[in-house]
């Protein structure tokens, strides 16, 4: 009797996908129901609050006045993703983590611009005078940092094993 393994393809992709898109969602619900929009609550007086706000842009509110196509570029983005990690090669690890990140912020994002036409925020940095920022913001840029490292990290020769240092 044969069995058949049925691991997924690129599983750590769809775990980083599907934990940073819960978190996400999940504290954008809760500041919605919480808070009335404008509202903050300092944690750390003048150095850290959340604060509820809504952004039609993108990052640092850039397009704001255009944020329009902004949906539909996080719907490109996210299937493009999607197809990368379902038909293409099996990725290294940081590769898996940092696509699923994206993808998490992509969706995270994408969703509240599809539901409301525009993001919900509410990290609220003061100490450096930050922009209001969210969880799918976060993981986008967690998934940067992990592809940087998979595309500067050493790569394995043919037969698996490290390059001699």
């Amino acid at each position: 009797m044969r069995t058949r393994n049925l691991s997924i393809k690129n599983q750590l992709f769809w775990v980083a996908a599907a934990i940073g898109l819960i978190l996400d969602q999940l504290t954008k619900l809760w500041v919605d129901r919480v808070f009335e929009l404008g509202e903050t609550l300092p944690l750390w007086e003048g150095v850290f609050h959340f604060t509820y706000v809504t952004n039609p842009g993108a990052a640092f509110s850039w397009f704001s006045e255009q944020g329009e196509w902004l949906r539909w570029l996080s719907l490109l983005v996210s299937v493009g993703l999607v197809v990368l990690a379902w038909f293409g090669p099996r990725m290294d690890r940081w590769e898996q983590v940092g696509y699923g990140c994206v993808l998490a912020g992509a969706l995270g994002n994408g969703i509240d611009r599809f539901r409301l036409g525009e993001v919900i925020d509410f990290l609220d940095f003061r100490l450096i005078n930050f922009p209001v920022f969210n969880i799918a913001d976060i993981c986008i840029n967690i998934g940067i940092l992990c592809l940087l490292i998979a595309a500067f990290k050493p790569n394995p020769t043919g037969n698996g094993k490290h390059p001699p240092r």
